[in-house]
């Protein structure tokens, strides 16, 4: 069983209410990778034999610190329309509420489509460096990612010498796992927050919310097998210990997924 697979397993123990275990694979500094968090939050849906069509958007809010050990998540259908069918999640450790989430899922219908975003260009992936994160991160080490521009590199610039907020590189599962929606979730949050990227220092950070919007479907997922996906990150403004994010993640036929996330920071 590939890691994100058995790391985000979770155990049904009652209608509406599932159990899981954090997993070291994904650990971070101060907890889990919010990866971890957003497709663990997922698969509270995905398996669940009420769901109805494929997810279009998935919001996470992450609440306070995620402990090592067990949880509990409670997975509750909300409505059920035509088009749309909406999910509202919690997760809780004790009596303390660790991440909220919702999931918008609906059916894909051919109708008129219009696609007028394009990739960035970029070197093919097997011409850029493979990249190491120095054994600060393990969750890092679960991905193969390989910069273009905008990988992080502390101390190699001094702290006032700010850099462009952009990152561009290739990125895919270690091993290599065929993409779905669980690990295209976990894609979305992979790239590093920006202030590290424009600043070159380690200070405290997180994420408080982070929504993904899924524009494939099961087959396009298909398509796109276990290769590379194209991943591009970039930021607008770094104001009173508030960040914005915003990331696109590209395959063979086209967008796969866009994600946006507010961060904050301090000194």
């Amino acid at each position: 069983m590939h890691a994100l697979d058995a790391a985000t397993q979770l155990t049904r123990i009652g209608p509406e209410r599932l159990s899981g275990r954090t997993s070291p694979h994904y650990a971070n500094l101060g907890g889990p990778f919010g990866g971890w968090t957003a497709a663990t939050m997922l698969r509270g849906v995905l398996d669940d034999e009420r769901r109805h069509g494929a997810p279009v958007a998935l919001t996470v809010n992450y609440c306070a610190a995620i402990a090592d050990g067990g949880f509990e998540i409670s997975c509750r259908e909300r409505r059920t329309g035509k088009s749309t069918q909406h999910w509202s999640l919690e997760m809780m450790q004790g009596d303390r509420v660790t991440a909220t989430a919702s999931v918008v899922c609906g059916p894909r219908r051919p109708v008129w489509s219009h696609r007028p975003a394009h990739p960035p260009a970029i070197a093919a992936p097997e011409t850029l460096p493979l990249f190491s994160a120095g054994g600060r991160s393990v969750w890092v080490e679960q991905y193969e990612f390989r910069f273009e521009k905008g990988a992080i590199d502390f101390g190699s610039r001094g702290a006032k010498e700010l850099r462009a907020p952009d990152s561009l590189l290739w990125m895919r599962d270690r091993p290599e796992r065929p993409l779905d929606f669980l690990s295209l979730a976990a894609l979305s949050d992979a790239f590093f927050i920006r202030a590290f990227v424009v600043r070159d220092q380690l200070v405290p950070v997180g994420t408080i919310t982070l929504t993904t919007y899924f524009h494939t479907d099961e087959d396009g997922l298909a398509a796109q097998g276990s290769d590379y996906v194209l991943g591009y990150a970039t930021a607008h403004t770094f104001s009173g210990g508030f960040a914005d994010q915003s990331a696109q993640l590209w395959g063979r036929n086209g967008l796969l997924a866009t994600s946006t996330q507010v961060v904050w920071y301090r000194e």
